[in-house]
């Protein structure tokens, strides 16, 4: 399956940089996983039949949710497309239903980060540009932010 970027390219355009959503989208399912996994190792640690059943069960829950958490994360990030060429800023999420947002770069007034702790530690955050004429848009979670911002910045 070709990018969607690939697709929409004017004649001389070329992509100069390109990101995607941070892997923080696995965090629930990281967690669920974690979870799912001492609860099967509580069950194999009693002798308790009632307990051991439950523990099992729960594990079994937990996974599903884990599992149906990870996909969605996957999901997420494959249909999620964020790039900078020489002309344009393009962000497209979705797969069936598509969102789609375009800037071009000379209509670019500033690109503003934002981060918290964690995204400061992880390198993520949520970037909001602004165009003259053009309104505002946010991109929530990107991957390197502050390359992404200077990727558009720089000419």
């Amino acid at each position: 399956m070709a990018r969607y970027i690939d697709e929409i390219l004017q004649p001389g355009e070329r992509v100069l940089y390109s990101t995607n959503a941070h892997w923080i989208f696995y965090f629930p399912a990281i967690v669920a996983w974690i979870v799912a996994m001492a609860l099967f190792v509580a069950s194999r640690q009693t002798t308790i039949y009632s307990i051991m059943v439950l523990c099992l069960f729960g594990s079994g829950l937990v996974a599903l949710v884990a599992l149906y958490w990870t996909v969605q994360g996957w999901f997420h990030r494959f249909t999620t497309e964020t790039d900078v060429t020489n002309l344009r800023v393009v962000h497209k999420t979705g797969f069936i239903k598509r969102r789609t947002f375009e800037m071009a770069l000379d209509k670019v007034e500033s690109v503003d980060v934002n981060q918290s702790i964690l995204g400061r530690i992880l390198n993520y955050g949520d970037v909001t540009i602004r165009g003259v004429g053009e309104g505002i848009e946010t991109i929530g979670t990107v991957d390197s932010p502050l390359a992404f911002r200077s990727s558009i910045t720089t000419r």
